[in-house]
């Protein structure tokens, strides 16, 4: 699972890095990182999507949070077990212990 984690953060790392980067022009002298690179990629895919360039961050956004959210979902279902014995515990409940008869 945390290849899962590790293969889905790098690229949001990569991303929003360099997004914010070039978004306040902290280039470090590079073109990579400069304003004017930034406003070409999202011109371009404003274009291509036919949509304005400034949606497109944050729907980008949006997308990293449903991703995130579906990762977490992914992970809680496979911890299932795990999950449901903590909560037992903070909550001081005993159910998974069989109950005595009664004579």
């Amino acid at each position: 699972m945390r290849y899962i984690f590790a293969l889905w953060a790098a690229p949001m790392l990569l991303f929003w890095g360099w997004f914010f980067l070039s978004l306040n022009d902290i280039n470090f002298g590079s073109i990579m990182l400069s304003r004017q690179l930034h406003d070409l990629v999202f011109q371009l895919y404003g274009q291509m999507l036919g949509i304005d360039p400034a949606t497109i961050p944050g729907l980008v956004a949006k997308a990293c949070v449903f991703d995130g959210l579906l990762l977490m979902a992914l992970w809680a279902f496979r911890r299932r077990k795990a999950i449901l014995a903590w909560i037992r515990g903070l909550r001081g409940d005993d159910s998974t212990q069989e109950p005595t008869p009664s004579a």
